[in-house]
């Protein structure tokens, strides 16, 4: 598995993999109605944009030069997405870019990551530390769909 900041040229990738992900993995947590609005048709000028912003950092993972997994990151410590390939799933490909998470946490000096995790994402971010702090339902295109407010302290170094 190879781990690399993303570029603009894998936009169209990224959007597919979110789109088949929340497909393929969430099924089983979530109506085929709040689904379809979370996942939404694959848009690459949307993740061209995201992985463009400066003022958050977007990691893809590689595995035989396949996308397998993507997650971003921005500087206050919010998790903002982590996905993998359902052809990638439970191979540690999520594990490998939380772990990249935890390095550019502690190279900017934080004390904590926090997320809004999936009801599928859940049991992944509690494995690695992540405490609930609430569970609450968000607005996706009109779709009600619960997710969890999460976060993790982190050790300072020294």
């Amino acid at each position: 598995m190879h781990l690399r900041l993303a570029v603009a040229t894998d936009a169209g990738a990224v959007a597919q993999l979110f789109h088949d992900a929340i497909r393929a993995l969430s099924a089983g947590d979530y109506s085929s109605e709040q689904i379809e609005a979370w996942a939404g048709v694959p848009e690459a000028a949307r993740w061209r944009d995201r992985i463009a912003d400066q003022n958050r950092e977007f990691w893809v993972a590689e595995v035989d030069d396949a996308l397998a997994g993507f997650c971003d990151f921005e500087p206050d410590g919010h998790v903002d997405m982590l996905y993998v390939s359902p052809d990638h799933a439970r191979r540690g490909v999520a594990t490998a870019l939380l772990h990249q998470i935890h390095e550019s946490a502690a190279s900017l000096g934080l004390t904590r990551l926090y997320t809004e995790a999936s009801i599928t994402a859940r049991p992944l971010f509690e494995k690695h530390g992540f405490l609930v702090l609430e569970s609450q339902d968000v607005n996706v295109r009109g779709t009600p769909l619960r997710n969890y407010r999460m976060e993790k302290k982190l050790q300072p170094e020294g």
